[in-house]
């Protein structure tokens, strides 16, 4: 089953597949792991491409997105947020059926900043896009839990 950081227990693979609201889970983005070594999750291109029938470049930026957040969160800890400053992407090829997974590792982290970079691939293992992101580290702010 999923791996989950220690440091970071209220953060469960589960947890966050759990938020119906967010963009991600529009999307189907699913979360298999999260770890203080790399987060992982996968999203169907069915639903999320071009006019042309592949995947859209836009949708694999917000799967990058989704998965370096939590990518830094985890590095954050406790009591902390990550917030998205810069991304950067390289669409490498289409994909136009089947699901794509993404794989978010720390590049470079501080007190107040993290890099994190971010490969997705089809299901025959080939890159279709490279992403980084860089985010903010700062104080979370009150979240109120029903």
């Amino acid at each position: 089953m999923a791996d989950t950081d220690t440091r970071t227990p209220w953060l469960s693979v589960e947890e966050l597949n759990a938020n119906g609201g967010t963009l991600a889970a529009k999307m189907g983005i699913l979360f298999t792991e999260a770890n203080q070594d790399r987060v992982v999750a996968t999203m169907p291109v069915e639903g999320n491409t071009q006019p042309y029938g592949i995947l859209h470049g836009g949708a694999s930026v917000v799967l990058a997105e989704s998965v370096g957040s939590m990518m830094a969160v985890l590095y954050a800890g406790e009591g902390r947020a990550a917030v998205g400053m810069t991304i950067t992407a390289i669409h490498h090829r289409p994909a136009s059926s089947g699901v794509v997974t993404a794989t978010g590792t720390l590049i470079q982290a501080g007190r107040t900043t993290a890099s994190v970079a971010i490969a997705i691939t089809d299901e025959q293992g080939r890159r279709v896009c490279s992403c980084t992101l860089l985010c903010q580290l700062r104080d979370a702010p009150p979240v109120e839990r029903s």
